[in-house]
This record gives structure tokens, sequence and C-alpha cells, in this order.
């Protein structure tokens, strides 16, 4: 009979809050990415998109705080030694993929007079791609918590990601398709064919993740 592997932080309810406020920041940047992008697409520029952003880059502060908060405490108080470096690591990645979907999301907002022309004439399949993406993200930070309450149910969540990837990447080949085949100019082709990539590459970075975590949890079940 195999034994449970048990919680990471085990009493250490501080570190334990921190970390789930850091998931769930990061959750909720992923949803105002989201339905930022799609009122920007859908209704061009306004104060909407504009509060979208100002959200975005709030939950990224807050999310940078917690985790120098973490990063302190581990040192400071010498704990968990054999997995410090993988905690901080991932913490560090997930802080990275918020960063660049927040980057994305305001290069959309500098970008967007020039993205509209073409992106609404590809709305719905627009729509298929931002919607994979983002369960590809939620579904990488599913399985960073389940590193530090349940490393064995990580590998579910990577199977997720990897699912979503693909289907994320198959999205955005039909997006391409639709654009070079249209009578779009080869500049607004070649413009919105760069959204679709930055887009995609979300989950790109998703799936990234996911390979360091099935590691990480590897070592945590040994």
């Amino acid at each position: 009979m195999s034994k449970e592997t048990p919680q990471l932080f085990g009493k250490t309810r501080f570190l334990e809050g921190k970390i789930d406020e850091f998931l769930d920041k990061l959750s909720e940047g992923v949803i105002y990415f989201e339905s930022g992008l799609l009122l920007l697409v859908e209704r061009g520029v306004n104060d909407a998109c504009d509060e979208k952003l100002q959200q975005m880059n709030d939950l990224k502060a807050r999310c940078n705080e917690i985790r120098r908060s973490v990063v302190g405490t581990l040192y400071s108080e010498m704990l968990i030694p054999d997995f410090r470096g993988d905690v901080l690591s991932l913490l560090s990645d997930l802080y990275g993929l918020l960063d660049v979907i927040v980057d994305c999301y305001q290069e959309f907002m500098i970008e967007y007079p020039t993205v509209d022309k073409g992106a609404v004439e590809f709305l719905q399949e627009l729509k298929n791609l931002l919607a994979v993406v983002t369960k590809s993200v939620q579904a990488a930070i599913m399985a960073a918590r389940a590193f530090f309450r349940n490393p064995s149910a990580v590998r579910d969540h990577i199977y997720e990601i990897r699912v979503y990837e693909s289907e994320a990447d198959r999205s955005a080949i039909r997006l391409k398709r639709m654009i070079f085949s249209s009578s779009l100019s080869l500049v607004q082709k070649l413009h919105v064919r760069d959204a679709v990539d930055a887009i995609d590459g979300i989950a790109d970075l998703a799936e990234d993740v996911s390979d360091e975590l099935s590691i990480y949890a590897i070592k945590r079940a040994l």
C-alpha cells in the first residue's frame, strides 16, 4: 500500500496561504486577459479595456510581492531545503507566464487600430483560440496547486495542458489559413498572424511550466 505524500508545507499555514493567494491572483489575471481581449476585438479600445489592463497590472504587482515574500520566508526560516529550489523556480515560471500575458494584452491595446481591421473577420476562430489558451493556463495553475497538496494529481493536469496546447496549435493554423486566403493586404495579414502567434505562444509557455512541474512532482513523490 503506497503512502500518501504529505502537503509540502505541513503546519506552515502562512506560506500555504501566500501560495494560495499567488495562484488565485494568477487565475484572476487569466480571466481578465480573456475578457479584456474579447472586449478589445469586439468593441475597440474603450474604458473597460483600460480597466482590465489596470486590474492585470495590479495583480502582477501583488504576485511579485507574494513571490518575494515567499522567497524571503523560505530562506530566513530554512524551510523545505530539499524542495526549496523547485518551489522558487515554479513561482518564478508562473510569474513569468503572467508577465507575458499582461505584456501581450498591453501590446494589443497599443496596436489595436491596426489589428482590428483583420481580427474581426476571424472573430469566431479567434475566440476559439483564446478559450483554449486560457484553459491551458488555468490547467497549469491547477497543476501547481496539486503539486503543493497532492503531487500524484499533477499528472492528470499536465495531460490536460498538453491537450489544450495541441488544440491551440491547430486553432492557430486554421486562423492563419483563413488570414492568408482572405482579401486583407499583406501588411494586415502579417500583423494579424503575429497577433495569433502571440496568443498561441501563451499555451506553449503553459506547457513549458507543465514540463517542469512533472519533474518536481516526481521528486516530491520519491
